[in-house]
Order: structure tokens, then C-alpha cells, then sequence
């Protein structure tokens, strides 16, 4: 599989928005979940928001109501619409998917991804 690669991450300040992509060939035609994940200096990795093969998504409680994970399969790509930004959200922000079916996503959970890009910035600045 070619890799995972994201883009569209930059400085914000609180109440913007960013929208993230990740290029994803292969993956979204696996019929396992992809996602997003992220992780901020110091702190623990913290799933975010993921999609299963059926449309299915689950987000973190911290982002839910305020970040929105899509897929486009025929474009092999997975977005990730972040709005209402705080200064708690800055991370590094990785694409991911896995690797086998698990139904984590179905139990509102963010799974434990298998692959992951090489990560984009997001800051937001208060």
C-alpha cells in the first residue's frame, strides 16, 4: 500500500476552522476503518475521529459537535473538518487506518490504527 499522507494543517486562532486531507490509495477499499488520530508534545496519542467501510464515524467526546471526518472512496481520500478551534487541539494530526475489521467504530469508539502519514501541524493560538 502507498503511503498516508496528509495535508492542510497551519496556525489558526480559536473559533477558526481547518480542514484536513489525507490521500489514502488503497485503504478506504480495504472495508476497514480509517481515521484520524493526534498527538501533542507531552501529551498521550488521542484518537479522534474515525469512518468505517459503511460511512459509520465516532469521535472523541473532546471534539464531538466541533470536528466532522469524511471520505471521498473514489478519490481514495479522508478529510477532517475542524471548526470552533481551541488552543487544546493543537497537535500533530496523523491519518490512519487499519489493518482488520474490528466494529469499534460501531461502539462509538476511535479504533487503534494499524498505518499511520507522516503527520500535519494544526496550532491554534488564543
Amino acid at each position: 500500500l502507498a503511503p498516508l499522507v496528509e495535508s492542510g494543517g497551519g496556525s489558526v486562532q480559536a473559533g477558526g476552522s481547518l480542514k484536513l486531507s489525507c490521500t489514502a490509495p488503497g485503504y478506504l477499499d480495504s472495508g476497514y476503518s480509517a481515521g484520524w488520530f493526534r498527538q501533542a508534545p507531552g501529551k498521550e496519542r488521542e484518537g479522534v475521529a474515525a469512518i468505517d467501510a459503511d460511512g459509520y464515524t465516532s469521535y472523541a467526546g473532546s471534539v464531538k459537535g466541533r470536528f466532522t471526518i469524511s471520505r471521498d472512496k473514489g478519490k481514495s481520500a479522508l478529510y477532517l473538518q475542524m471548526n470552533s478551534l481551541k488552543p487544546e487541539d493543537t497537535a500533530t494530526y496523523y491519518c490512519a487506518a487499519e489493518g482488520g475489521y474490528t466494529d469499534d467504530v460501531r461502539l462509538g469508539l476511535v479504533p487503534e490504527f494499524d498505518f499511520e502519514g507522516q503527520g500535519t501541524q494544526v496550532t491554534v493560538s488564543s
